[in-house]
């Protein structure tokens, strides 16, 4: 039987070195050390992004054998679902101290937060009815509706892509040291809502 005990280790220390990785990111003429909750706060997204996607393709293999890969969808969307939820107000301070103020009409604001209630309704009724090829179906159509959602959405203030425009190298090294700490934070949650027993309702 697989255990979570080591994930009480190292996924505080994932989380201890984000911390780090950001504090001693780089700072620039224009935004100045708002930048590197700017590159956190893209990391975070693209991972909640990169999990719900695969909860989805989990979700799709569960179609076919739902023994195991319901488990996984569900547990891959539970995680991706505490990272949209913790980007969404990360989001907000961004605007905050970038903008001078919150602009709530924004497409790159108003979408994830929708979607971020979509998600909680969504996965609050899978586990309720505990149906594994429902959840497979539900959370593939959820993780292709946010991505096609998401790839049609129109900047207004938002940057079209801050890290891929940046002649920086320095830059996208630190966007890349935070993203793949982020995705290993998101696999270590997955894996202890995947192994850790759910308790009768």
């Amino acid at each position: 039987m697989i255990t979570t005990r080591p994930l009480r280790l190292t996924l505080p220390l994932t989380l201890v070195l984000i911390g780090v990785v950001t504090a001693l990111g780089p700072s620039e003429r224009t935004l100045g050390a708002n930048l590197r909750l700017v590159l956190l706060h893209g990391a975070w997204v693209w991972s909640g992004k990169l999990l719900f996607a695969a909860a989805g393709l989990c979700g799709l293999a569960a179609l076919i054998r739902p023994a195991g890969w319901a488990d996984w969808s569900r547990a891959l969307a539970s995680s991706g679902l505490l990272f949209w939820l913790t980007y969404l107000p990360m989001s907000l301070l961004v605007q905050q101290q970038n903008w001078g103020g919150i602009f709530w009409d924004e497409p790159r604001w108003r979408i994830p937060f929708t979607f971020g209630v979509v998600a909680v309704l969504l996965q609050s009724g899978l586990a309720v009815l505990n149906q594994p090829r429902l959840t497979g179906l539900a959370n593939a159509g959820f993780g292709l509706a946010l991505w096609l959602a998401l790839g049609g959405a129109e900047n207004i203030l938002h940057p079209q892509s801050p890290v891929a425009q940046s002649a920086s190298p320095v830059i996208r090294l630190t966007f890349g040291l935070l993203l793949g700490l982020a995705l290993l934070t998101g696999a270590q949650i997955a894996v202890w809502f995947r192994f850790t027993p759910r308790k009768a309702v």
